[in-house]
């Protein structure tokens, strides 16, 4: 390990010097077990090489308290009270008290600011409106809304993550704004999710900022999601994780197969937002599967396929299904880290089908078709997502691995995060084959390290870690002097 003297000169110490260091710094900075992969996704066999196995954390008291707040009659009641407007189309009534996307739009608030209100003020709520103009799927200009509730961090309140689901709905045809459009799996499942967990997340502190969003305007071209993107990105809030819940209502496939504890999680490797310049890099270094959207994704298989969810996370190395967008993409766009969960195996005669029986078949997006207990495992996945990312330590800054000459050790040097209670940091490395980290070093509370392993043979990654135990993300280093 490397690091300065007090007027800024390098040290270096040996490799005997540097496993004793990393052993020391692990006993005496870091006393909780290390984290990182989970055990099912983790490789048969751990590379040789310093570091100790890596691990998945474990949910503590107050993560375990939260997911069992987490209420499977709420989450059916939200679902239900969607579905009874009968149609949330982007294009359907704004004024009616009953019916349409207006109708939904003002209970979603009302609800959202009751929980609002038991947040001692840390949670606010707000309509976030902009008229679209004729545009795709636009005919005329219409006023796309968000409901978003913001739990404002108590420690980082400008690092936020976001979580929405979009209460916007559709029949067969997209631009029919008139005929029944329950929209109970896609997406009244994800709306029920975001506002359970801004519900249960309310009266209590996170150190980070969380939004809580319902989003417009989905199913004509992501606009609504697209808006508040920019308005976050306009804000200059330095967002660093996103999700789109968007139909995990049910477990059950078009051939009648189940399987209720299982979520797919879609994560980019290439990033949407991706430069010439940065492509070139990844090109050179080989970084297809370390995005910082694939790393997010790594980080929700460490902290939420566990068994106080009840789920496990099945990581998709892809942006989306096949023929479809999520509201994932508008935060991609913006260069931010984002995913899209969603239910394992769908069945499309209730996904954007006019309500009807045909041949003894019923089609729409009905309640009936939904596993409100499955939803409910959903919203325990997110919740140990957030409240892990928001209660951890930032996601490194500035990770550079040095390849100014030709050396077999490998150094890196990073940004020392802001954060109070910043205990120190990990180094996590893996061969180029595995898909998830292997190994992890605790390193201290130090901005450069240098380690007996080649660069060229494996891949390296740094985390950072609170006096609590709380690991952030990985953060990928690019190559530099």
């Amino acid at each position: 390990m490397s690091s300065h003297t007090e007027d800024g000169r390098p040290t270096r110490s040996t490799r005997r010097t540097f496993l004793t260091a990393s052993a020391a710094a692990t006993a005496a900075t870091i006393a909780v077990p290390l984290a990182g992969t989970p055990a099912a996704a983790a490789e048969a066999i751990t590379p040789p090489g310093p570091g100790h196995p890596a691990k998945p954390q474990q949910p503590g008291r107050e993560l375990t308290a939260l997911l069992r707040e987490v209420d499977r009659a709420r989450i059916e009641a939200t679902v239900r009270r969607l579905a009874a407007f009968g149609t949330r189309h982007t294009l359907s009534s704004q004024d009616d008290p009953v019916r349409g996307i207006g109708a939904a739009r003002d209970w979603i608030y009302e609800q959202l600011s009751g929980y609002a209100a038991a947040s001692g003020g840390r949670m606010t709520v707000e309509l976030q409106s902009y008229v679209q103009q004729r545009a795709s799927r636009i005919p005329t200009p219409t006023r796309i809304t968000n409901v978003v509730a913001t739990l404002r961090g108590d420690v980082t309140p400008n690092r936020v993550y976001v979580i929405t689901g979009h209460y916007d709905s559709r029949a067969t045809d997209v631009m029919d704004a008139v005929s029944d459009a329950p929209g109970a799996d896609d997406d009244a499942s994800g709306v029920a999710v975001v506002m359970e967990l801004a519900r249960v997340m309310a009266t209590r502190r996170t150190e980070a900022t969380i939004v809580f969003a319902a989003v417009a305007g989905e199913e004509q071209n992501l606009y609504g999601s697209a808006y508040l993107a920019k308005e976050l990105k306009a804000a200059g809030v330095d967002c660093q994780g996103m999700f789109s819940n968007d139909i995990v209502g049910s477990s059950t496939a078009d051939d009648g197969t189940r399987d209720p504890r299982t979520v797919r999680l879609f994560a980019e490797g290439v990033p949407t937002a991706e430069t010439s310049s940065e492509a070139s890099t990844r090109q050179s270094v080989g970084g297809e599967n370390d995005s910082p959207s694939r790393q997010l994704a790594r980080f929700v298989s460490d902290v939420a396929d566990n068994g106080a969810t009840g789920m496990g996370v099945r990581v998709i190395y892809r942006r989306d299904r096949y023929l479809r967008g999520s509201d994932h993409i508008s935060f991609l766009q913006q260069g931010w880290p984002a995913g899209r969960f969603t239910e394992p195996a769908e069945d499309f005669a209730h996904q954007h089908q006019d309500v009807r029986v045909v041949n003894g078949v019923q089609y729409g997006d009905l309640p009936e078709f939904c596993d409100f207990e499955y939803i409910t495992k959903v919203a325990r996945v997110n919740g140990a997502t957030l409240w892990s990312l928001a209660q951890a330590p930032g996601t490194p800054k500035r990770v550079t691995i040095v390849t100014s000459n030709l050396t077999n050790d490998t150094t890196l040097r990073w940004q020392r995060g802001e954060e109070p209670d910043l205990a120190g940091y990990e180094v996590v490395w893996r061969e180029t084959t595995a898909a998830e980290w292997q190994k992890v070093l605790a390193v201290g509370d130090v901005t450069e390290v240098t380690i007996a392993l080649s660069k060229d043979n494996v891949f390296f990654g740094v985390r950072a870690v609170d006096r609590d135990g709380h690991r952030s993300p990985v953060a990928f280093p690019k190559p530099g002097s």
